[in-house]
């Protein structure tokens, strides 16, 4: 497994299956936080990535969203780390086989129930910054799919919200995509939040991505929702700046 630094708070862990696939290990106060679980394969790499970065604890895994290639780890994990598993609790029905994920015909469990809670909403709905990380829910790719944002570090954890391909951004997965049309109307957190790196599961990072996003959006848009203003998207989603 490849572990490089990316910022000053975030190191990144890749693995292959396939494809590359990655999850981050964020410094926060006196320990660290897990974004995205990966392969089952990752554990020993992440675990060992943790001690030997001597940044304190794990303290919480957050979630992306619940597909197999991102909580594969976590079983292993929690039989050592005992830490809190969180994700968007719109996901959590499907993450934990109560329902399918759109397009699948049958509900497939993921992440046992009981493992996971919901990320801390506020009264409005409004996902609360958990830690140094503030999560935005980022539907399309799953129901429930979130992005992490590390404001101080400028980098945008973004699951599969996108995919990359040689710093230019690229659309998910098609064959694991609910909802294609969701997935890129989502995209416009971009503009938000204008990060100076994305980093993604599938891909390697792509800097300063809010500067591809109206050539994205031309040419990956397939109705009207794809280029949804950043007003609409905030009204669906309920992020305020």
């Amino acid at each position: 497994m490849k572990i490089v630094q990316i910022s000053e708070h975030i190191w990144s862990l890749k693995s292959w299956m396939i494809i590359p696939i990655h999850v981050w290990i964020v410094k926060d106060g006196d320990g660290v936080i897990l974004v995205d679980g990966g392969i089952s394969l990752m554990t020993k790499g992440i675990i060992a990535a943790i001690d030997k970065l001597q940044w304190g604890p794990l303290k919480a895994v957050v979630l992306t969203h619940g597909h197999s290639d991102h909580v594969g780890s976590l079983a292993g994990i929690l039989k050592q780390r005992k830490v809190p598993v969180y994700a968007h609790r719109i996901e959590m029905p499907y993450m934990e086989g109560e329902l399918p994920y759109p397009g699948r015909k049958r509900a497939a469990q993921s992440v046992a129930p009981g493992i996971a809670v919901p990320l801390p909403q506020s009264d409005s709905g409004e996902l609360l910054p958990f830690g140094k990380l503030k999560p935005y829910l980022t539907p399309g790719h799953s129901p429930g799919h979130v992005v992490y944002y590390h404001e101080k570090d400028g980098v945008l954890l973004a699951g599969d919200l996108f995919t990359s391909k040689k710093g230019r951004l690229n659309k998910p997965m098609p064959m694991f995509t609910a909802d294609m049309g969701e997935a890129i109307s989502s995209s416009v957190i971009l503009r938000e939040l204008k990060p100076v790196r994305l980093e993604v599961c599938h891909g390697g990072p792509v800097v300063n991505p809010a500067e591809q996003l109206d050539e994205y959006l031309q040419k990956f848009s397939t109705n009207a929702r794809a280029s949804a203003s950043p007003s609409a998207w905030t009204r669906r989603t309920g992020y305020k700046e």
